[in-house]
C-alpha cells in the first residue's frame, strides 16, 4: 500500500507579482525616509555635542507651545514624540490592515512564520534585558526598549551598503516590522499608559466611531477627516493613553481590500499620500529631537557597564538575531515548511541581525520607561544608538558575504527577455510567453544562419549571391604592380 506523502510548504519563496510590486513601492519610500532618518540622527548628535550649539539644542527641544486650555501646551520634543509619531503609527496601522486582508498575514498558515518570528524577536530581547538587569541589580522597567525594529533605518543601511537583497527577504523584513509595530503599539498602550481620564477616553472612542461611520458611508474630503483626526488625537493624548494609539486606530479602520473596478483601495491610496509625510518629515524630525544625546568616552563606557544600558545593547544585538532566527526555524520545523532552495539559513540570520536596528520605537519606549530619570533616559538612548550601530555593522558583514548570490537572484527576478514588461519568472506558465520567446529565438536563429552562410561564402571566395569575389592580397599589396604598397 502506498504511503501518503506529507505536503510541505516553502517559505521565503517568490512573491506574487502584485505583492512584489507593492513591496517594491513601499520599500522605495521607506528607504528614502531611512536616509533622511539617518541624517536627522547625525544632525541631532552634532547639534547636541558641539559646545557652541548644545545649549540651543536643549532650549529648542524644551520650548513649549500649543493651546494650554486644551491641555496641549507641549515641548517641541513632546510634539515630535506624541504628534509626529502619530503619523508614523497611522501608516503602520494601514500597513497592518493591508497585510491582514491582502498581504502575507491573510492566510493563517502563511502568517504563522512572520508572526512567530516577530514574537520571538521581541520576547528574546526582553528576556536578555531582564536577565542582564536581574544579574546586575538594574531596573527592569526598560524591558521593552530592545524589542522594536526600525524598518526605515534597516532599509537605509541596505541602501548605503548597496546590497541586492532579494524581494522575498525584503518582504519578510517588512512583514516582521509590521507585526513588530503591532506588538510595540500594544506594549505602549498596556504598559505605558498613565492615569486614565475616562471622559477624554470616551470622547476619543466616540470620535473614532464617527470616523468609522464616515468611512463606511463613503464620505470623502480631507477637510472632513483631518480636523476629526486632530480631535481624536487631542482627546487620546488627554486621556492618558499614548497619543500614537489614535494613529494606529484610524489606520486600522481604513478599507484595504479592493472592490471590483478599483485600481487601489482607499487605504492604499491614503497610504500612498501619507507615507512620504511620515518617512520624509515625521520620523526624521522625531530623530532630530530625540537622538541628541551627549557622547563622550565616559558615556560610551557607561553603556557597557550599567545593567540597563548593557541590557538594551545585548537585547538588540544578541536577542533580536537569535529570537527571529530561532522563531523562524521552530515554525519551519513544526509546520513542515521548507526554506526556499534559492536561500540559506545564513540569509535568515543576516536579516534577523538587521532587525536589531531598533531606533525610532526603541527611543520612544526608552523615553516612556525612564521619563522620571533624565540622566538614565539619555544613557538608554545612547545604548539604543550603540546597539543599533553594532547590529547594522554585523548585518552589513553578513549580507556582503552573500551579496554576489543576491545579485544573481535579483537579476533573475528582473529578467524580461520577451520585453512585455513582466519579469519572465512570472510568465513561465503562460503559453503566450513561450510563443513570444519562440518567435524571438526563431528570428535570432534565422539571423545566425544568414551570417553563417555569408561567412562560409567569403571563406570559399564567393559573395552572398554566389559570384566570385576578389581575394584579399596579404601584405597590403597595391593593385597597380602587385608589390607592397
Amino acid at each position: 500500500m502506498a504511503v501518503p506523502r506529507t505536503r510541505t510548504r516553502t517559505f521565503l519563496g517568490r512573491l506574487s507579482l502584485p505583492e512584489r510590486a507593492f513591496v517594491a513601492n513601499a520599500l522605495r519610500t521607506e528607504t528614502v525616509g531611512g536616509v533622511l532618518l539617518l541624517l536627522g540622527a547625525v544632525a541631532a548628535l552634532l547639534w547636541a555635542n558641539i559646545p557652541a550649539l548644545s545649549d540651543s539644542y536643549r532650549a529648542v527641544g524644551q520650548y513649549h507651545f500649543g493651546p494650554a486650555a486644551l491641555g496641549l501646551q507641549l515641548s517641541v520634543q513632546h510634539w515630535a514624540a506624541d504628534g509626529l509619531l502619530a503619523v508614523f503609527f497611522f501608516v503602520a496601522g494601514i500597513e497592518l490592515k493591508r497585510e491582514l486582508v491582502a498581504g502575507e498575514l491573510r492566510d493563517p498558515r502563511a502568517a504563522a512564520l512572520p508572526v512567530v518570528a516577530a514574537l520571538c524577536g521581541m520576547a528574546v530581547p526582553a528576556a536578555v534585558y531582564a536577565v542582564t538587569n536581574a544579574a546586575g541589580g538594574g531596573s527592569l522597567i526598560g524591558w521593552a526598549v530592545p524589542t522594536a525594529t526600525d524598518i526605515a533605518f534597516a532599509l537605509a543601511v541596505l541602501a548605503v551598503i548597496g546590497t541586492s537583497l532579494p524581494s522575498a527577504l525584503r518582504a519578510f523584513l517588512l512583514t516582521l516590522a509590521v507585526v513588530d509595530d503591532l506588538f510595540a503599539i500594544l506594549i505602549i498602550a498596556v504598559f505605558f499608559t498613565s492615569d486614565l481620564d475616562f471622559a477624554a477616553l470616551g470622547g476619543a472612542v466616540a470620535a473614532l466611531a464617527v470616523f468609522w461611520v464616515l468611512l463606511r458611508k463613503g464620505v470623502r474630503g480631507w477637510y472632513v477627516y483631518v480636523p476629526l483626526a486632530l480631535v481624536i488625537w487631542g482627546l487620546m493624548y488627554n486621556s492618558g493613553v499614548h497619543a500614537t494609539i489614535a494613529g494606529v486606530a484610524m489606520g486600522l479602520m481604513l478599507r484595504c481590500h479592493r472592490h471590483e473596478g478599483e485600481e487601489h483601495s482607499p487605504g492604499e491610496h491614503i497610504e500612498h499620500l501619507v507615507r512620504p509625510l511620515s518617512a520624509g518629515l515625521a520620523v526624521p524630525l522625531f530623530a532630530l529631537f530625540s537622538a541628541g544625546v551627549v557622547v563622550s568616552g565616559g558615556a560610551l563606557g557607561d553603556v557597557f557597564t550599567k545593567p540597563e544600558t548593557l541590557g538594551v545593547v545585548l537585547g538588540l544585538v544578541v536577542g533580536k538575531a537569535t529570537g527571529i532566527l530561532g522563531g523562524t526555524w521552530l515554525t519551519a520545523r513544526f509546520t513542515r515548511a521548507s526554506l526556499s532552495e534559492e536561500l540559506a539559513w545564513a540569509d535568515v540570520f543576516a536579516v534577523a541581525a538587521l532587525a536589531g536596528i531598533g531606533f525610532t520605537v526603541s527611543l520612544l519606549i526608552g523615553e516612556l520607561a525612564f521619563k522620571d530619570d533624565a540622566v538614565l533616559t539619555d544613557e538608554v538612548k545612547a545604548a539604543v544608538l550603540v546597539g543599533s550601530l553594532i547590529a547594522a555593522t554585523c548585518a552589513t558583514v553578513l549580507l556582503k558575504i552573500r551579496n554576489a548570490r543576491y545579485r544573481a537572484l535579483c537579476t533573475d527576478e528582473e529578467r524580461d527577455d520577451d520585453l512585455d514588461g513582466v519579469p519572465d519568472v512570472y510568465a513561465q506558465d503562460d503559453p503566450a510567453y513561450h510563443l513570444r520567446m519562440a518567435e524571438i529565438l526563431e528570428r535570432k536563429a534565422a539571423e545566425h544562419r544568414r551570417l553563417a552562410a555569408l561567412k562560409a561564402a567569403h571563406a570559399e571566395g564567393r559573395d552572398e549571391d554566389g559570384a566570385g569575389v576578389v581575394a584579399e592580397v596579404p601584405g597590403g599589396a597595391s593593385e597597380e604592380n602587385g608589390r607592397p604598397a
